[in-house]
């Protein structure tokens, strides 16, 4: 059922003209980008049809335009990609499912929201989610400490994909970190700084680590506390989104829609987490101009690849790649395609790449994923190519 009159290639609807499409709408298909902002969004919107008494469905895909097919029976909705009836996009997905929850006449839940703009690398209150945070008040306190989802530290700290140290994916080397800082058992606002102080040195200290270390540990700090969410902070909260919606995008929806997945989420949680930075102790890595790689045999690329761009690449793109899988990101300002200029966005970049071996790819400017049945060596010089 196509309301807007667009072609699935266009950019995103406004949130009048989303909430006018479900508004009208027999059913409601929802078919999210597999990452954590993407998720958030879809679990705002999934709730503002159940309030509205709209039927609905959820899904989420590494490749949302495969199952955004429109037709006369339902309005289909992307949300974090183009494609279907109406689209979902910006800076954050979740801003604009909130505001065409609004639009909807629903009352959209902020935290949920505000969790999918952390997940997406916003700081919450810039820019046009500002409203979010007035909006859930007194739920949200922001603290001293770090972002975990879980009250033990040393669980949160291990498993973090916020952050790369030497004691991530091993919780008890992070216990022993935590041990040597003689911390009381109630936390109060000192000792909460002093875990902070630890997590940043472990994180921008150490030789291997990048100039914009010292900046990327600045998204796990000073967390904003949850009063009544699923987990301990708003940061912590972002993080098991991002990492359940590539590790079991099922439970992620469960989890978005607001069931009772929390258990299930943690555990995907931490062994995506544990998966991806084992990625940065232990693949094979090569440096090439402007790009720098690390081959393993399986991995979360996508987790992996932004940890990687954050924390140990020297140069401006990282790229992970195994034989069946990549994700590349990119750390400085990289702009959408200009090929006068020699610039090609990485999401563009892996469709050629992916599209030379057999594959498929898909991205923006500055990330990027692709699917293929070729050797990682294969891959590597058909992405060096399209670059």
């Amino acid at each position: 059922m196509s309301t807007s009159g667009r072609t699935a290639s266009e950019d995103a609807h406004s949130a009048s003209e989303v909430a006018a499409a479900l508004r009208d709408a027999d059913f409601v298909r929802i078919v999210a980008q597999a990452d954590g902002d993407s998720l958030a969004a879809s679990g705002v919107l999934a709730r503002a049809c159940a309030d509205a008494g709209i039927p609905f469905q959820v899904s989420a895909a590494r490749f949302p335009a495969h199952r955004a097919e429109t037709d006369d029976r339902s309005v289909v909705a992307t949300v974090g990609a183009t494609g279907g009836d109406v689209s979902l996009l910006g800076r954050s997905a979740s801003v604009a499912a909130y505001e065409a929850a609004d639009e909807l006449g629903e009352t959209p839940d902020p935290v949920l929201a505000l969790a999918g703009i952390a997940a997406a690398g916003v700081l919450p209150g810039e820019d046009e989610s500002a409203r979010l945070l007035d909006a859930a008040g007194d739920r949200l306190a922001r603290k001293p400490g770090v972002a975990t989802p879980t009250n033990d530290l040393a669980d949160g700290l291990a498993h973090s994909t916020l952050i790369h140290a030497g004691f991530s994916g091993d919780a008890e080397a992070a216990q022993a970190e935590l041990a040597e800082l003689g911390l009381p058992v109630d936390l109060d606002d000192d000792a909460r700084r002093r875990v902070a102080s630890l997590v940043a040195l472990s994180v921008a200290g150490p030789e291997g680590a990048t100039p914009r270390a010292g900046d990327a540990v600045e998204r796990a700090l000073r967390p904003y506390e949850l009063a009544d969410g699923p987990f301990a902070t708003l940061g912590g909260y972002a993080d098991v989104l991002d990492a359940v919606a590539r590790e079991q995008p099922g439970t992620g929806v469960a989890l978005a829609l607001g069931h009772d997945a929390r258990a299930p989420a943690l555990d995907a949680w931490r062994d995506h987490a544990s998966a991806a930075h084992a990625v940065l102790r232990e693949a094979t890595t090569g440096r090439y101009d402007g790009l720098f790689v690390a081959r393993t045999d399986d991995a979360p690329v996508e987790t992996a690849a932004r940890l990687l761009g954050d924390f140990r690449s020297p140069e401006p793109i990282a790229l992970v790649v195994t034989d069946a899988e990549a994700a590349a990101v990119s750390v400085d300002d990289r702009e959408p395609d200009d090929p006068e200029a020699g610039v090609i966005g990485l999401g563009n970049a892996m469709r050629r790449a992916a599209s030379a071996v057999g594959g498929d790819g898909t991205g923006s400017a500055r990330r990027g994923y692709a699917r293929f049945d070729a050797d990682a060596k294969e891959f590597l010089s058909a992405f060096r190519e399209a670059l």
